[in-house]
């Protein structure tokens, strides 16, 4: 009889602990806005605020999207506009608004063999990189950066091949550690270059291009298509990110006294 009460009073813990569980949404991000620490300044305000729990995975934007179209995921914060729109347009995703932004920057060692500096556009950098085969560490992962840093590529009409260039499948963290070890160049996103500075050597050796935009939107998968995705939910973390709360945490994050990412959903509200 003990037994028995014993496994009724089990029971009763388990569903009431079933019934009271904070909702879970489930975000795929970039590895920059995980590893950046801004997530860990917007998500417990959200949570706090709807009592719910957001479970982030952080990779690079091309598997990010790849889980909202496994519906792996309830929404997606990424910044990869072609890549973006294309998800949007074959039916996976809808909603998409602009968060925020930052901009690319191509770091590379004091010494600059390829003369970077004195570019005067990312194109021309890159082909003095590879005219020079200096030594270059892609992320190689179809990550936003990765995208980006191909998008110039085909544009100087080069194909980067060889010793000098290293693709390492790896998020921008471990790239900026990687080139920094090997005084190498390599294309990276300000926020995250930020982050690491105060651990590498390698600086900014070209920045200030209107091509090395880097716009930041989030996408909630399409209802429609993924009937069990927390739509709802991903509906409320999106006003929250492009209200004035979420984009007032966005302007104010900080690191080392540099703003890493700018509010960008001004016409949202």
């Amino acid at each position: 009889m003990k037994m028995i009460k014993r496994l009724l009073s089990l029971c009763f813990l388990l569903m009431f602990g079933y019934l009271h569980a904070e909702p879970i949404l489930r975000m795929s991000t970039t590895t920059s806005t995980e590893h950046s620490g801004l997530l860990s300044v917007l998500n417990p305000v959200f949570e706090k605020q709807k009592g719910v729990k957001v479970h982030v995975i952080a990779v690079g934007t091309g598997k990010a999207l790849k889980l909202g179209e496994n519906g792996d995921v309830d929404l997606m914060l990424v910044h990869a506009p072609e890549a973006e729109i294309a998800f949007i347009n074959a039916g996976y995703g809808v909603d998409r608004r602009p968060v925020m932004f930052n901009d690319y920057v191509i770091v590379g060692p004091d010494t600059d063999p390829a003369q970077v500096v004195v570019s005067e556009s990312a194109n021309e950098a890159f082909e003095k990189i590879a005219r020079s085969r200096a030594v270059f560490i892609s992320r190689g992962d179809e990550s936003g950066t990765h995208q980006k840093e191909k998008q110039i590529w085909r544009a100087v009409e080069i194909e980067p091949q060889g010793f000098w260039y290293i693709s390492t499948g790896q998020g921008m963290g471990a790239v900026l550690q990687m080139a920094d070890q090997k005084l190498a160049y390599a294309l990276t996103d300000r926020g995250t270059y930020i982050s690491y500075q105060d651990k590498i050597e390698i600086g900014i050796v070209f920045e200030h291009d209107q091509a090395l935009f880097n716009p930041y939107h989030v996408i909630a998968v399409n209802p429609k298509r993924y009937p069990t995705a927390q739509y709802e939910l991903a509906k409320q973390y999106i006003e929250f990110l492009i209200g004035e709360q979420g984009q007032a945490l966005i302007a104010g994050f900080k690191r080392s006294g540099q703003q890493l990412f700018y509010p960008d959903a001004v016409n949202e509200r």
